[in-house]
């Protein structure tokens, strides 16, 4: 069995090593150059009878920066770009906010009908009602006695 020597040093200089790669990771402009295309935006994704409901948190976007598609019946596309505002006369002192393009792609767990979605953004949340297609949409069954 071989046995080695644990040295308590070992381990202020890992922490070192790993408290130098978050700095690099989040030094200059923040999260500047990230790429979101996993996890951004936060989404909630919820349904009733008639419905699916897509939510997206945007802060500071318009409509006209986002592009919305639904592809087959179970697909949503949902991309859009963040311009970064220029400052005259001044300089970042600090840059957390990301700037850029982003592209979120889920798969809907029901089908719907293309044709009749509809997107509204309001107080920075983008909500996309998906109208479900009527093959889709529960039915009661009506239970006969014999």
């Amino acid at each position: 069995m071989l046995m080695t020597r644990w040295d308590p040093r070992s381990i202020w200089s890992e922490l070192n090593r790993m408290h130098e790669e978050m700095e690099r990771l989040l030094s200059g402009n923040g999260w500047r150059g990230f790429e979101f295309g996993v996890g951004f935006p936060a989404l909630n994704v919820w349904k009733d009878d008639n419905n699916l409901y897509v939510e997206a948190e945007l802060p500071g976007f318009e409509l006209s920066d986002l592009e919305i598609v639904v592809t087959g019946d179970r697909q949503l596309s949902i991309k859009g770009e963040r311009k970064q505002p220029e400052i005259k006369n001044g300089t970042w002192h600090r840059q957390e906010r990301y700037y850029g393009s982003f592209s979120r792609m889920i798969e809907l767990p029901e089908s719907v009908d293309p044709d009749k979605v509809t997107a509204e953004l309001k107080l920075g949340v983008l909500t996309v009602t998906l109208p479900k297609r009527e093959e889709a949409k529960p039915r009661r069954i009506e239970v006969k006695a014999c």
